[in-house]
C-alpha cells in the first residue's frame, strides 16, 4: 500500500493538521467541522495540497487537536458546543475560583487518556464491536427513542418551588422544565422541516447542518458572553495536577462508556453520552473512607467531607468529559477504518465521515496508520494545550474577552455566508432564536440536539414520510 512507503509525508501532514486545528479551534465557537469543511473545499480545488494517502491522517489530526484545544475557550471563555455538556459547568465554576489551570489540564489529561484508550480498545473494536454493530443496527430506531425519553425525563426535578404565592411556587418549580420541553419540541419540529425541505444549496450539502449547529450552540454562547461581560479573575499557577490514579480510573471508565455511546449512536453527542454514563455510575464516586462516626465532632466531619466530595466530583467529571469528547469526535471516525468481514465498509459515523465520504474510502491496513496519527497528534496537541493554558493563567485576567467574542461572531458569520450563502444565514437566524431559550431559562442546551435526534429516529422507524405528510411537508 502506497501509504506505508511514505511515512515522512504522513508524519508531516499529521503535524500540520495538528497545528492548524490547534490554532483555529482555539477561537470561541469555531467548530472543527466548520474548519474541516473549508479545508476540504480547498482540497477539492487544489488536490495537490495534500496527497490522497495523507488525507485521512491530516483531517484526523485536525479533529484530535480540536478535541484538546477547544478546552481553552470552553474553560476560560465559556464557549459552548454540542458536546460541552460534559465539561462546561465544573470548568466555569473552577475558573471563577481561580482554578482554571486545574480545569483545563484535567480535561486535557482526560482527552489524552481517551486517545490511549482508543488504541487499547483495538481488539474490542475488531472482535466484539462488529457483532454489537450488526445486532443493534436493526434496533437503532427504538434505542434512539429510549435515549429521547430518558433525556427528557432526566430534566426532572428542577426548581425548589419557592415563592410567596402558589403561582410563584409553580413558576419557580416548572419554568426551566417547560423551557426544556419547549426547546426540545421547537428543535424537533425545525429538524423535521429542515431535513425534508432544506434551503441550503445542493453543491454544499456536506455542510448542510453547519448553520443549524452554529445557530443552536455557537451564536447563543457568543451572545451570552457578550451580554454578561464576564471578567475572568486572576488564576492560581499551581504546579501539580490535582488528581490521582483513582480519579483517572473512574473518570476514564465513565468517559469511555459515554463516549462509545456517542461514537456509535447517531445524533447522540458526548454531552448526552456523559449524562447516561454519569447516571449509571455517579453514585460510586463518593469517598466513604473519609466519613467520620456520627457524634464524633460531626460539624468538622461535614466541613471536611463535603469539599472533598465536591472536588472529587469535579475531577471525575472533567476527566470523563475529556475521555468522552475524544471518543465522540475521534472514535466515531476511527471506526470507519475497522474493516472486517462483518463491516467491509467500516462503522464510522460523525461529521468528518460525512465530509470526507465523497472523496475518501478506507482500505485494509489504514487503521494502524490512523491509530499512529492519533497518538502523535494527541501528544503534540496536549503539549500545545499546556502552553496555551499557561498563557491564559498569566494573562487572561488582563484581557477583555468581549472583543474576542465579537471577533468570533464576525468570523463565524463570514464562514456561514461563504459556505452556504444567504440561505445559511436565514437558517442560522431561526435556530439562534431556539438556541437562546436555554440561555435565558437555564435548561439544558443539549435539548437542541432534538433537531437531529427526532428526525433520525422517525426515519429509522419508517415513520418519517407519514409524519411529513401529517405536517404537510411532503
Amino acid at each position: 500500500m502506497e501509504l506505508f512507503f511514505r511515512p515522512g509525508t504522513v508524519i508531516f501532514y499529521t503535524l500540520l493538521g495538528t497545528l492548524i486545528g490547534s490554532m483555529f479551534c482555539a477561537i470561541p465557537s469555531l467548530h472543527i467541522y466548520n474548519l474541516a469543511g473549508i479545508v476540504f473545499l480547498i482540497w477539492l480545488g487544489v488536490r495537490g495540497l495534500v496527497p490522497y494517502y495523507a488525507l485521512a491522517p491530516f483531517f484526523m489530526s485536525m479533529v484530535v487537536a480540536f478535541s484538546f484545544m477547544n478546552t481553552i475557550p470552553m474553560t476560560f471563555l465559556g464557549a459552548f458546543d454540542e458536546s460541552a455538556g460534559a465539561t462546561l459547568l465544573p470548568s466555569n465554576a473552577m475558573v471563577a475560583q481561580g482554578k482554571g489551570k486545574d480545569a483545563s489540564l484535567l480535561t486535557g489529561a482526560g482527552t489524552l487518556l481517551g486517545a490511549v484508550l482508543l488504541i487499547i480498545l483495538t481488539p474490542f473494536f475488531y472482535f466484539i464491536w462488529p457483532y454489537i454493530y450488526a445486532i443493534v443496527g436493526a434496533h437503532l430506531h427504538w434505542v434512539l427513542g429510549v435515549v429521547i425519553v430518558f433525556y427528557i425525563m432526566s430534566e426532572w426535578p428542577k426548581g425548589a418551588g419557592r415563592g410567596l404565592t402558589p403561582w410563584k411556587k409553580f413558576k419557580d418549580a416548572w419554568r426551566n422544565i417547560f423551557a426544556g420541553l419547549f426547546t426540545f419540541a421547537a428543535a424537533a419540529i425545525f429538524g423535521l422541516i429542515f431535513t425534508t425541505h432544506s434551503i441550503i444549496p445542493i453543491e454544499v450539502a456536506f455542510q448542510n447542518i453547519m448553520p443549524v449547529f452554529v445557530g443552536m450552540f455557537a451564536f447563543p454562547a457568543i451572545i451570552q458572553s457578550i451580554i454578561s461581560e464576564f471578567k475572568v479573575p486572576k488564576q492560581h499557577d499551581n504546579s501539580e495536577l490535582n488528581a490521582d490514579w483513582k480519579d483517572f480510573a473512574y473518570g476514564g471508565s465513565v468517559g469511555a462508556v459515554g463516549g462509545l455511546m456517542a461514537a456509535y449512536l447517531p445524533a447522540v453527542t458526548a454531552g448526552i453520552g456523559a449524562l447516561f454514563a454519569g447516571h449509571a455510575t455517579n453514585h460510586r464516586a463518593l469517598d466513604r473512607a473519609k466519613m467520620q462516626p456520627a457524634g464524633e465532632n460531626s460539624e468538622l466531619a461535614i466541613e471536611y467531607l463535603m469539599p472533598e466530595m465536591a472536588y472529587r466530583q469535579e475531577r471525575n467529571f472533567l476527566i470523563s468529559g475529556g475521555v468522552g469528547k475524544i471518543f465522540y469526535y475521534v472514535g466515531a471516525f476511527l471506526l470507519l477504518f475497522v474493516l472486517t468481514d462483518m463491516t467491509p465498509h467500516g462503522m464510522g459515523r460523525g461529521g468528518l465521515n460525512f465530509i470526507l465520504r465523497p472523496a475518501f474510502a478506507p482500505e485494509p491496513g489504514d487503521y494502524w496508520v490512523i491509530a499512529s496519527s492519533i497518538l502523535l497528534s494527541g501528544s503534540v496537541a496536549f503539549l500545545i494545550l499546556c502552553f496555551f493554558t499557561q498563557l491564559c493563567v498569566k494573562y487572561i485576567h488582563r484581557f477583555n474577552a468581549v472583543y474576542l467574542h465579537y471577533f468570533a461572531l464576525v468570523v463565524v458569520t463570514l464562514i456561514i455566508y461563504g459556505m452556504t450563502g444567504i440561505p445559511g444565514l436565514i437558517v442560522t437566524a431561526i435556530t439562534t432564536c431556539i438556541g437562546m431559550v436555554p440561555v435565558f431559562f437555564n435548561c439544558r442546551r443539549s435539548h437542541c440536539m432534538a433537531v437531529l435526534l427526532v428526525p433520525i429516529a422517525l426515519n429509522m422507524a419508517g415513520y418519517g414520510d407519514q409524519i411529513g405528510q401529517l405536517l404537510g411537508l411532503v
